[in-house]
């Protein structure tokens, strides 16, 4: 008999019956594990009514005491990250050291929002005029929706939440369908973190509660992360509705090898992005750019470290677990089989592997592409999954246009030990992130996440000193106190 996962509102579990559910599946057995309630329009407006009526208080509560709780959070978070990155891994799939990983980067992000007393000074200029100052000042926005992806269950609601609470906001967060439990846990810790009911709220639910979060008027912005066509239904959708939006979207991330590179560096690096968490990573190197004439050493460096991993259920110890869900895993293993009818050269075949697990899991094996051409659908699309591409090019200058010319820009990186390549490159390169001799470019909690093009809509970026000022609105305020024995009418216009 499965558990059942239902909406944490208003400091509780939701106490009523719910008219839709969804399976949840441990990937690595490919058994239903649990359900989890779908959210009415009803269930939505209940979560903003509980949120709205606690911004109002957390806006007042002091900065001295926010910093207390967020450190409180911190703590119970550090303490029980062991037992998060478990709950991860028996929805996701992901192996341990990966969700443990992942906990430990949303860290980061809680841990830069213990300084928001700083983040939040404002500036002032005294004399500005004859006994004029101005001073700004910013303030919360209110009620903030996040919908988050199934690829990161901890980590990407982290990008937002921590910020925005300690900004003075309340949270409705709607994670993935395909891994809830982990954000019920985290309202959890908030709880025990001394966090007011109602300023921290989950609710689950598929379309149905997202079209309900963008359209509902208590919400003040919404933050998402996922794929590039419903990033851009997000923001065109939430926009409409006077929202604030930030939503990051697909990517297709090339690594630029140069002859000059550590071949051993870039193959490691190679494996360690393309494969890590199964491919399911919007920061995973998906594309490898070869400049000649490295390729066939770089390829037979990377097919030699693929012999080497072991796939398997993420808690017995492998390299690589098993996709979040059967359909996923199939739509992946079709852009195999698409890459192979258009031309490619398959060198490693993961449809089939030899797995450490139930034999029903959601099993494809790492997979390697070579002669890979720009029209192929391997090549065009994210197939976020563990296929990589190696696309062969006779000059630096070849790389780089590929590269600008795609559609998407999130994250790329180069792998040379010219350093004059490497600058010119950091300066060329149309991508929001960048990795010179690293493979997954993802900036430190205190600068900002997010890319270029079709990878972002919206101007904000996620984390850092942009999802502050995402989740405040700035006041200027310009102030006089006149000196009792001054007075009198004066029409015109201040000259000094």
């Amino acid at each position: 008999m499965s558990n059942n996962v239902t909406h944490y509102i208003n400091g509780k579990s939701w106490s009523g019956t719910a008219a839709r559910s969804g399976e949840v599946f441990n990937p690595a057995t490919g058994e239903v594990s649990s359900h989890v309630d779908f959210a009415t329009v009803e269930v939505i407006d209940e979560a903003v009514k509980a949120a709205s009526l606690a911004a109002i208080e957390w806006q007042k509560t002091s900065l001295t005491k926010r910093v207390q709780t967020i450190f409180a959070f911190r703590e119970i978070l550090n303490t029980r990250k062991e037992e998060l990155a478990a709950v991860i891994t028996a929805e996701h799939g992901k192996v341990l050291s990966d969700a443990l990983g992942e906990v430990t980067r949303g860290l980061e992000v809680v841990e830069f929002a213990c300084g928001i007393p700083h983040l939040l000074k404002g500036g002032y200029s005294e004399g500005v005029s004859n006994g004029i100052d101005v001073y700004s000042i910013r303030q919360p926005l209110g009620v903030v929706g996040i919908i988050s992806p199934f690829n990161f269950p901890a980590m990407v609601p982290m990008w937002f939440f921590p910020v925005a609470i300690a900004a003075g906001n309340a949270v409705i967060l709607k994670p993935s369908e395909k891994d809830p439990s982990a954000a019920n846990l985290i309202a959890q810790m908030w709880e025990q973190a001394g966090l007011p009911a109602g300023v921290f709220n989950v609710v689950h639910g598929d379309k149905v509660a997202v079209d309900a979060m963008l359209e509902h008027p208590g919400i003040k912005s919404i933050s998402f992360v996922g794929s590039t066509p419903i990033a851009r239904y997000i923001y065109e959708t939430g926009t409409k509705n006077g929202k604030r939006v930030q939503a990051l979207g697909g990517a297709k991330n090339h690594m630029l090898v140069l002859p000059d590179a550590d071949l051993e560096l870039a193959a490691d690096a190679a494996i360690n992005a393309g494969f890590g968490s199964a491919g399911e990573r919007c920061m995973a190197i998906s594309v490898l750019v070869a400049v000649e004439p490295i390729a066939d050493a770089l390829i037979e460096k990377i097919k030699t470290r693929m012999a080497n991993l072991s796939t398997g259920d993420g808690t017995k110890g492998s390299d690589m677990g098993p996709l979040v869900t059967r359909v996923h895993r199939d739509k992946v293993a079709g852009y195999v089989e698409a890459g192979v009818k258009e031309g490619a050269k398959l060198v490693v075949d993961g449809r089939n592997p030899t797995v450490n697990g139930a034999s029903n899991g959601f099993w494809l094996g790492p997979t390697l592409f070579d002669e890979v051409k720009p029209n192929m659908s391997i090549y065009a699309d994210e197939i976020f999954g563990p296929v990589l591409s190696v696309v062969r090019v006779n000059s630096y200058d070849e790389g780089v246009k590929l590269i600008n010319d795609h559609p998407y820009g999130n994250g790329t990186a180069i792998f040379t030990n010219d350093g004059g390549a490497a600058r010119q490159f950091q300066n060329e390169i149309q991508v929001g992130m960048i990795g010179i001799n690293v493979p997954i470019p993802v900036p430190a909690a205190y600068y900002s996440f997010g890319g270029w093009k079709s990878s972002l809509f919206g101007d904000t970026h996620a984390h850092g000193t942009e999802g502050v000022h995402f989740f405040t609105r700035g006041k200027v305020v310009t102030s006089r106190w006149l000196d009792p024995s001054h007075g009198g009418i004066n029409l015109g216009f201040p000259q000094n």
